[in-house]
């Protein structure tokens, strides 16, 4: 790490231009004091690998962490990176989080945990780790691993208490001096009320309320809130009711944390019975939520449906639930804190198990509407929806799989959610979550057959044949013996992508074939079905019949611009993109890549994304350009380990990277390659679409196409070096 001077004025905004690697969110109020802390904490991180930020909750270490973060970004050539875990309630998911907000999955079969330290060792960064508490052994075990393998890690932790690792520097928050606090009182309630100032005769009741709320941010925050209604002598008269009202917790308890209990019980204190009841059962959910959950879950007899728009209304206004503008639509969420408070009082009432199954069911509800409307116009309202329901549907898994009577509904649950795990980038924790429910027995054949095949699904596309055979020979033989033709018909669909990848062309071409006329028999148009023809498609591609691989893959780009489809439609232009570029229609091939790239990369799919990039890389190597070419077979290695097994480890997948990389080379020579290899790897997904499409960088003159014919079939490749998408099945 590259020395650091000083915290800089931390009651402004950093200037974008400072902003470097990572993925920091933007902060969105003033950052008031912390100077003396700021600096304090830039030193340990000079010093020491791990720091840890303690206190107690409200006091400011998740905001002071990532703020003293920002600031310190410019001194870590790799970047700084957090990891919020507050919504993550599953220890075994702990690892997949930390690789996902680092771009790190892991690779096909490998342990997500090797990927990690493979991904970290040669790299020097500040790992952020905020909201561990409920998951400290896990995360402890975690940070003493990555900091053993990685000598260019830093971590900095915040939590109520350390994570008790050798090397650790403890930083104890303590509340805010009192100036401190009074200035982030009047800055806050200027936000709630306009034009607020504290004017002189308000200054003794304000430094009265600061002290009486012992500077906890969290607590100033909640009492400028109610500015709203009262004037700031009758919010220190009421909270000082509340004092006497909430002195509890247990003997021994810090008055701090007293104190803070104090200032949201005194919230909830101001709370209607039906608003406080409706605060307890928020508490079942994870993350952000919508209206329509909320009604389904929380409403009954006491609170009905017809009411709780206006509870939650009360509640946003109150600051105890939080409202946001998402991709999703508008949704709510609670502080950790908040949350906590109210599932204390959930359980006091008794209820809690009613309401975790009621949540559950909403939430198997949701995943298969999504399934029956994937297949639509709407797949882009879809994806957006599931990835904000994710810490929502990790609970319902994570509820279902608990209790064996409910085996079948987590079953049913991880596979229903195979759009998701294979179209939005997510097939790591697909995999883990089919991996646990199949793990378990269950009397529900249906359930266990939508798992099996589904897992299959996963493991060829992370180049796991091992694993794929398994699945799919179980699911073939129960499919038959109880007389399931849907499942049937999926096993020997996937069968044949395993044919397919296994470079069994001959046994491929039956396989999919028998299982599009089972799909014709059954009746069924869907994205499954048209992604058995595009794995057809590809077959005979490879087998150089490239007009029968033109005829299937028009057909299905017509049926889902019939259907308003447009992940399916991605795959098909990818299909079509190969054959043009076997008939030396490099133009061609281009706007077709292009236009599934476009889509891949909305949808967040690496698989499509990364496929598109190989091709792209021969597109671009015909036109002329081999450094560019060689630019984005970089960025396309940057991407497969998150996919899975680089290109299946199939001949005929890997023989197209094969050949752009030895012409490459022999054109620019080993260095200038292995360079232009290097630049391609610093770019991630969303740099080197952003290149593609909009190639600022790149000269305006007309591309010259260079016919590159491919290779013959039977022609070896130099090596496996990239991974499969969809287009396998």
């Amino acid at each position: 790490m590259r020395r650091f001077t000083g915290p800089g004025p931390s009651d402004r905004p950093l200037p974008e231009h400072a902003r470097g690697p990572g993925n920091l969110p933007a902060e969105l109020n003033r950052f008031i004091g912390r100077d003396d802390e700021l600096a304090a904490l830039a030193r340990r991180l000079e010093s020491a690998r791990l720091v840890t930020l303690t206190g107690l909750g409200g006091v400011g270490k998740s905001r002071l962490a990532a703020h003293g973060a920002a600031i310190l970004q410019d001194r870590f050539c790799d970047g700084v990176w957090l990891v919020e875990l507050d919504s993550l309630r599953e220890p075994h998911l702990l690892d997949l989080t930390v690789a996902e907000a680092l771009a790190a999955a892991d690779r096909g079969g490998r342990p997500v945990r090797a990927a990690l330290g493979e991904h970290l060792a040669g790299r020097e960064l500040l790992l952020v780790l905020d909201g561990y508490d409920h998951l400290v052994e896990a995360c402890a075990e975690l940070t003493l691993e990555l900091l053993r393998r990685a000598p260019g890690l830093r971590v900095l932790a915040a939590g109520r208490r350390p994570l008790g690792i050798p090397g650790e520097h403890v930083v104890p928050l303590a509340p805010m001096a009192a100036d401190d606090a009074a200035a982030l009182f009047a800055d806050r309630a200027a936000s709630v009320v306009a034009g607020f100032t504290v004017e002189a005769s308000d200054e003794v009741a304000v430094a009265e309320l600061c002290r009486r709320l012992d500077g906890i941010p969290l607590a100033l925050e909640l009492a400028a809130v109610r500015l709203r209604a009262l004037s700031v002598n009758q919010v220190l008269h009421r909270l000082d009711d509340r004092f006497r009202l909430l002195t509890g917790g247990a003997r021994g308890t810090l008055p701090r944390h007293r104190t803070l209990r104090t200032a949201i019980g005194w919230s909830h204190e101001l709370c209607t019975p039906g608003e406080r009841l409706l605060w307890a059962r928020l508490s079942v959910f994870a993350g952000q939520f919508d209206l329509e959950a909320v009604e389904y879950v929380c409403a009954g007899p006491e609170l009905p449906g017809e009411e709780v728009l206006d509870v939650v209304a009360e509640l946003v206004a109150q600051s105890v639930l939080v409202r946001e503008e998402t991709a999703a639509g508008v949704r709510y969420r609670m502080l950790d804190t908040v949350r906590a408070y109210g599932a204390d009082w959930l359980d006091a009432t008794g209820d809690t198990a009613r309401l975790r199954r009621r949540h559950r069911d909403w939430y198997l509800g949701l995943a298969t509407w999504c399934e029956l409307d994937w297949f639509s116009p709407r797949q882009a309202e879809i994806a957006a929806r599931i990835e904000a329901e994710l810490p929502n549907l990790r609970v319902a898994l994570e509820q279902s799989l608990a209790s064996a009577d409910d085996t079948h509904l987590g079953q049913y649950l991880a596979g229903t959610l195979w759009f998701y795990w294979v179209g939005c980038g997510r097939l790591s924790e697909g995999r883990h979550w089919l991996d646990r429910a199949l793990e378990l027995d269950s009397d529900h054949d249906e359930a266990r057959l939508k798992a099996l095949w589904v897992t299959g699904h996963v493991a060829v596309l992370q180049g796991d044949t091992v694993g794929a055979l398994g699945a799919l020979q179980e699911c073939s033989e129960k499919a038959e013996r109880t007389g399931n033709a849907t499942a049937a018909a999926y096993a020997l669909h996937r069968t044949g992508c395993l044919a397919l990848v296994c470079d069994d062309l001959p046994r491929a071409e039956e396989l999919l074939r028998g299982a599009l006329a089972r799909y014709r028999e059954i009746g069924e148009l869907s994205g499954t079905a048209l992604m058995a023809q595009l794995a057809l498609a590809m077959t005979v591609a490879f087998k150089e019949e490239l007009a029968d691989a033109v005829r299937l893959g028009e057909e299905v780009r017509e049926v889902c611009e019939d259907h308003g489809e447009r992940w399916t439609l991605a795959y098909a232009q990818f299909v079509l993109a190969y054959a043009a570029w076997s008939q030396g229609d490099g133009g061609r091939a281009r706007a077709l890549l292009e236009e599934s790239l476009a889509v891949d990369h909305a949808f967040g799919d690496l698989l499509g994304a990364v496929l598109a990039l190989e091709l792209l890389a021969l597109v671009t190597l015909g036109e002329g350009e081999a450094e560019e070419a060689a630019v984005l077979q970089g960025a396309a290695g940057r991407i497969w380990p998150s996919v899975g097994l680089p290109l299946f480890g199939s001949r005929h997948y890997s023989r197209l990277h094969a050949l752009c990389e030895e012409r490459a080379r022999r054109r620019l020579g080993d260095e200038a390659y292995e360079g232009a290899l290097r630049a391609g790897g610093r770019l991630d997904l969303d740099a080197a679409v952003a290149r593609i499409l909009r190639p600022a960088h790149r000269s305006p003159a007309p591309r010259r196409t260079v016919r590159i014919a491919p290779p013959a079939t039977n022609e070896p490749a130099a090596s496996p070096s990239a991974s499969g998408g969809e287009t396998a099945g």
